[in-house]
């Protein structure tokens, strides 16, 4: 399999994520496309100062941008963020054509990386979202819970989040789901922790599912559990990160999920804003509202070599 970007790389203790939307014009896209092939020496030149903090970045493109980009007709699934809207909750689509995903050890480098990265995109682009996220003490998020139990590792995690032979063209690659959630921490916190637990499905303080028979429908943990026709389970790769301004009264998750297909993705997102069966929608949205929503493809690292290099 063709070397992959960092998609697998491991969870850091902060983290950048940049979404931008690349203005019109073809002077706008060879800037882009000169930037995508210098990104790997920007990664090393900002992580140099700290090889030990694990600096790296991910790359990914939005269906609307691809052929602007790119000669190579883009992955069959790649398409753009299918907004739903359920009874009560919604998930909206919002503007994205470039994501960078930049992770390390360190806040400082990731504002760093994040920063050069604007620069050398010039005024080709326009930043549309930007989160500066922090691991929270145990890998909660801001609701108090373990963020990312189910998460694969290994070679399940290759499986999972890497394309693999049935689409050799795109093999190593990935698509990227990314959802900026606002939470209503006073709503949340006015409920008793029985009632968290319920809404989650998990004990808050061990993290251990509670018994299948006493958790509702509309549990978080029953509705993003999926499985194919054949019973087996299809898992993402999260790299969730909470993010929030006290001064500012702002409190989020910023979803960030990596899958092989993005109709793993899409389904987890159906069971959560429509439910599973349709009503049982996902208990957190009465607290966490989603104000964001892109899907973006991550070609493995030689392919964006080759696309960035007008090979493609």
């Amino acid at each position: 399999m063709p070397e992959p970007q960092a998609v697998l790389a491991p969870l850091t203790r902060a983290a950048f994520v940049l979404v931008v939307t690349v203005d019109p014009g073809e002077d706008n896209a060879a800037r882009v496309r000169s930037f995508a092939a210098d990104l790997p020496g920007l990664v090393r030149s900002v992580g140099f100062r700290d090889l030990d903090a694990g600096l790296s970045c991910v790359a990914g493109f939005g269906s609307d941008v691809w052929p602007r980009l790119f000669s190579t007709p883009p992955p069959a699934q790649l398409h753009p963020f299918r907004a739903l809207a359920g009874d009560r909750h919604r998930a909206p689509a919002t503007p994205g054509d470039l994501v960078l995903h930049i992770r390390a050890g360190r806040p400082d480098l990731c504002f760093e990386l994040a920063t050069q990265a604007l620069t050398a995109l010039g005024g080709a682009v326009t930043p549309v979202d930007e989160m500066q996220g922090f691991r929270f003490f145990d890998f909660r998020d801001l609701l108090g819970f373990v963020d990312g139990t189910e998460n694969p590792t290994g070679q399940a995690a290759a499986e999972a989040a890497l394309i693999g032979p049935e689409d050799p063209v795109f093999a190593g690659g990935s698509y990227l789901m990314v959802q900026r959630y606002q939470h209503d921490l006073a709503a949340w916190n006015a409920l008793s922790v029985e009632e968290q637990q319920l809404a989650i499905g998990r004990d808050k303080l061990s993290n251990v599912e509670l018994p299948d028979e006493d958790v509702p429908p509309s549990a978080h943990r029953v509705l993003t559990s999926i499985t194919d026709d054949s019973g087996r389970e299809l898992a993402i790769l999260r790299d969730n990160m909470p993010f929030g301004s006290p001064a500012a009264g702002e409190f989020g998750t910023y979803f960030i999920g990596y899958a092989k297909t993005p109709a793993v993705l899409e389904r987890m997102l159906h069971n959560m804003v429509i439910g599973d069966p349709p009503g049982t929608y996902d208990r957190i949205l009465d607290f966490s509202t989603a104000v964001t929503g892109c899907l973006f493809f991550v070609p493995a690292a030689s392919l964006l070599d080759e696309l960035a290099d007008g090979a493609g």
